[in-house]
């Protein structure tokens, strides 16, 4: 690839070089997220803000963490992640919003992606289509245990991932409505927790590098619910899912320091 940057070792997009990041990255999507999520890390302070893409970096339980925004979509994500492999990160956290399609899936509630359908456009410029997004065991591990060390009302499954946030909301409005809603009521009679963004692209991104990647999310409200005359609380304090998301990174760096230990 073309060297944009004039051989500075900065990144294009994220404005970020090795030595500036560390192994453990959460990625939120909303750049105002990230020092909500960084004033949980010792000693965080703005490394880069470039585009959606804001980062800061600390530490936690003697580890370098970083926080990255990707923005919304498998785009920029997919970009981020790139750039952050490349300067060494190698364990991914997506910590965002979603909403519910499972009836028992509630606003306030914290949903862990075990896989993702590929409903978005990105993934298919990494993998066939019959390759499937899966999110990293050690990673959906850690944030099962997270949730539960906290008390975290979640649910862990599968997640579907979309271009479109008003093709999700408005179906019958758009061209492909025959489509869109179909697919849908194919999702919901899976099992299908919930529908987000971005996810689909990372975990496939996460396999062609060989990296870590999970997610998990707060819920904001479930729509079927809503159309079922069901109590349908909505949302918008990510607090909760901040909390999932740093203390899954410490459960994953004492998964890994146990296991260097073990290995010596």
């Amino acid at each position: 690839m073309s060297d944009y940057m004039n051989g500075t070792g900065i990144q294009y997009h994220l404005h970020i070089q090795k030595g500036d990041v560390g192994r453990y990255v959460i990625l939120p999507g909303d750049p105002k997220r990230v020092p909500l999520i960084a004033k949980y890390l010792e000693d965080a302070h703005q490394i880069a803000d470039s585009r959606e893409f804001v980062t800061y970096t600390g530490f936690l339980d003697g580890q370098k963490v970083s926080v990255t925004s990707t923005g919304i979509g498998g785009p920029s994500a997919s970009i981020a992640m790139e750039e952050l492999f490349a300067c060494g990160a190698d364990t991914f956290i997506r910590m965002g919003t979603c909403g519910g399609i499972a009836l028992p899936v509630m606003g306030g509630d914290v949903v862990i992606a075990t896989g993702a359908i590929r409903m978005e456009g990105t993934s298919r410029e990494y993998a066939p289509i019959e390759f499937p997004a899966v999110a990293h065991f050690d990673v959906v591990t850690a944030l099962a245990k997270a949730a539960k060390e906290l008390g975290k009302k979640h649910h862990i499954g599968v997640v579907q991932c979309k271009d479109s946030f008003y093709g999700q909301h408005s179906p019958s409005i758009m061209p492909v409505s025959y489509e869109l809603e179909n697919k849908w009521e194919a999702w919901k009679r899976l099992g299908v927790l919930a529908s987000e963004m971005e996810s689909a692209a990372m975990f496939v991104v996460a396999a062609r590098l060989g990296a870590r990647c999970g997610s998990e999310f707060f819920v904001v409200g479930n729509q079927e619910r809503e159309l079922l005359g069901m109590d349908n609380p909505k949302l918008h304090d990510t607090e909760d899912a901040i909390k999932v998301a740093i203390q899954g990174i410490r459960n994953l760096i004492a998964m890994d320091t146990a296991t260097e230990v073990s290995a010596n």
